[in-house]
């Protein structure tokens, strides 16, 4: 590929330098304050803007719109489209885009999952434009970000709340800064660099698979004779197939204004990993969306197959979605940034202590929103963070706390040096103030937070909207403590040391993969919630929660009773399209293949006995006996497996889905163990689909 970045970055978005030279200067300058400060979009303005966004549009090749969004639990976009086309005169027909058809539209709001809030007669809803979030074309239409609301007025995406938890967090960041003598910022800025782990797979062995196809995930598989184990794939050269794919997914996303940065290949085989720069987080959230639309359509163009569930594979590394997220002043102040002394920086500890408290409190809504029903499978090993939240601080940071807790004030603070090898021809590197920990759902690792448990194929609206509002929620705390004090010096030294002491527990430096460590957790009372079915059900409606969401003006109590719902029915959803896949295919696949096997078995058997009736056919019999008997054993999981799929429904969308995790998922690991037996027995020619070898080697 012989692309220049810079020529084609954002060539296909209507972004403020196509906007500074096609609006009118007066529109130009109103636009970007309203972008900046907020206010009232008036159809005088959006008409203006959507003649030079529509003409930009079809000269770009555009022939429809659409308002694209995206519904709750859907991590990828809903759009519409409409044609530019008006209604013809005298045979003509003229292309039209008004300001109205910029500012809104009314899709079926009963169509998506509402969780009650609305019906199916009570279809109405709207989206509106996010002037925040840039237009662009691609693939012949202009898209319009926007956010989705009912007839009523409830949120019905992962937008809306986003957007107010926003400008929660920054209202709150505001108010902490000027006690330290900020008097020139403005706004605290949420900034998010999600990192988006993904698999291929040849798309013709894909297509031989039900169970990727339907589910996402491998339902049944025998672990190949290599994996991981040789750690060879990880920053491994790239194929030249993949290489190729990954040049075009990159053009694409940087025409788009995405800041495709760092891709490599991942620990699993057939794994990959693309990030980009940090943005703005509802900016950051609309291009994940299209990272990850881009991802699986173009491997569509190359013959193959993106895979973003979290699990594709039993026995290596799942995805996740690691949620690099920052808060910083608009005048360039890094909230999370130690500074020189950070055990000096009196405003950085303050803000530590904030996170602490908040985490420690919302640690189960944390560990329910980053999660979805593929996450279940990946936490807790292969480099994935454990179900249990904690915040990893480092050595640095580590110490500093540690001080502040035994004695009220740290003095020290330890500097992390350099690495010196001794080689004239290799330069002396500083070291980062803080080592990395891989086994943390939550690590400092310098000037940010990694939230490293997020799901692979969700959309990071959920988790970043709690982010931001738990800090708002801390901040809002803090100031009502702290403004007016006589002497603020010393009654921030007090609280820091008090919430810092009050919420110690929330911090782990060690080995989060360890049983030590689920010990020790359980002792310090954090909950250790292995099932999103708990955590949702204990965490979304709790009056910490509501309290949380409704104080900010975040999400209102109908709102997370709606989500929690949409959550749980969507987790019931899914295992029963999975279980039903696997009855599909261990009735119609596996079992009718392995009888096949069997019978050649037998008849084998048979000849070499009567040809030779003094020959010693030991092993043909134990074979014969063997698969008998696991053949015997998924013919009995599967009969099981359908009796208990025929009683899920529980009339209550909890109960039900407690009881997809409780039954319905032991009962289908069942019927999986005896095929999986099979698989290493049965000759590879009666075997009906492509083995875990086959997925992940041969692309």
């Amino acid at each position: 590929m012989s692309v220049n970045v810079a020529e084609v970055f954002g060539s296909d978005v209507f972004n403020e330098a196509v906007m500074k030279e096609r609006l009118p200067k007066d529109t130009y300058t109103q636009l970007m304050d309203l972008i900046e400060n907020g206010g009232e979009v008036t159809l005088a303005l959006a008409d203006v803007v959507a003649k030079s966004m529509k003409d930009w549009a079809i000269e770009k090749g555009a022939t429809h719109y659409t308002h694209i969004f995206q519904p709750y639990i859907v991590s990828g976009g809903a759009e519409k489209h409409d044609s530019f086309a008006d209604v013809p005169e005298k045979g003509k027909i003229e292309n039209s885009f008004t300001g109205k058809n910029l500012l809104m539209g009314e899709p079926d709001a009963s169509s998506f999952p509402s969780g009650g809030l609305r019906a199916t007669n009570s279809a109405r809803g709207y989206t509106i434009w996010d002037i925040t979030s840039p237009c662009y074309v691609r693939e012949r239409i202009l898209y319009i970000p926007t956010v989705f609301l009912s007839y009523t007025g409830e949120s019905l995406d992962t937008k809306t709340p986003l957007l107010k938890s926003v400008e929660a967090v920054s209202d709150a960041g505001v108010r902490l800064v000027r006690m330290f003598g900020n008097t020139e910022a403005k706004k605290v800025v949420a900034a998010v660099g999600p990192e988006q782990e993904y698999f291929i797979v040849d798309r013709d062995k894909y297509l031989k698979r039900p169970d990727l196809i339907y589910t996402g995930r491998t339902l049944f598989g025998a672990p190949a004779p290599k994996g991981q184990q040789m750690d060879d794939h990880y920053f491994g050269s790239l194929k030249e197939v993949i290489s190729n794919y990954m040049d075009d997914c990159n053009e694409q996303l940087w025409k788009l204004g995405i800041t495709a940065k760092t891709q490599h290949n991942e620990v699993a085989p057939a794994q990959h990993e693309i990030a980009p720069i940090f943005a703005k987080s509802n900016i950051a959230m609309d291009s994940n969306m299209i990272v990850m639309d881009v991802l699986k359509k173009t491997a569509v163009k190359h013959n193959l197959q993106c895979l973003l569930h979290e699990k594709p594979y039993a026995g290596v590394n799942g995805s996740g979605k690691h949620n690099n997220w920052s808060l910083s002043t608009d005048n360039g102040v890094n909230l999370f940034k130690p500074g020189d002394e950070p055990h000096k920086n009196r405003q950085f500890l303050l803000v530590i202590a904030c996170l602490m408290e908040a985490v420690k409190k919302h640690s189960l809504l944390l560990r329910a929103v980053a999660s979805n029903t593929g996450n279940d499978h990946r936490l807790g090993a292969n480099e994935a963070p454990p179900a249990i939240i904690s915040i990893y601080m480092g050595d640095q940071l580590g110490e500093i706390v540690e001080q502040i807790i035994e004695k009220g004030y740290a003095d020290a603070c330890s500097h992390s040096g350099t690495i010196d090898l001794g080689v004239k021809t290799i330069p002396v590197i500083e070291k980062d103030p803080t080592d990395r920990n891989r086994t943390s759902p939550f690590a400092f690792t310098g000037n940010r937070f990694e939230f490293r448990m997020v799901a692979s194929s969700v959309s990071i609206g959920d988790s970043n909207t709690v982010l931001n509002t738990m800090m708002a929620e801390a901040f809002t705390k803090a100031c009502d403590a702290l403004e007016g004090a006589e002497d603020f010096e010393k009654a921030c030294d007090e609280y820091i040391a008090k919430v810092m002491r009050e919420n110690k527990d929330i911090v782990f430096n060690g080995d989060g993969y360890s049983d030590a460590w689920v010990e020790e957790a359980e002792r310090r009372g954090l909950p250790n919630c292995k099932s999103v079915v708990d955590a949702i059900a204990e965490s979304f409606t709790s009056q910490s929660t509501i309290d949380l969401f409704t104080k900010n003006r975040v999400l209102t109590e109908r709102e997370l009773e709606a989500r929690k719902d949409i959550k749980l029915e969507e987790y019931s959803s899914l295992i029963s399209i999975e279980a039903k896949t696997m009855i599909d295919m261990a009735g119609k696949e596996y079992i009718p293949s392995v009888m096949e096997y069997m019978t050649e078995l037998a008849n084998s058997l048979t000849k070499v006995t009567t040809a030779c009736p003094e020959a010693d056919v030991t092993t043909q019999k134990k074979m014969l006996i063997e698969t008998s008997t696991y053949l015997s054993q998924a013919n009995a999981a599967l009969t099981d497996l359908k009796a208990k799929l025929e009683t899920a429904d529980q009339g209550d969308v909890t109960a039900t889905a407690k009881y997809y995790h409780e039954v319905i998922m032991p009962a289908m690991e069942a019927l999986r163990a005896p095929i999986d037996e099979l698989e290493e027995i049965v000759d590879c020619k009666y075997w009906p689909v492509p083995t875990y070898g086959e997925l992940m080697f041969e692309v």
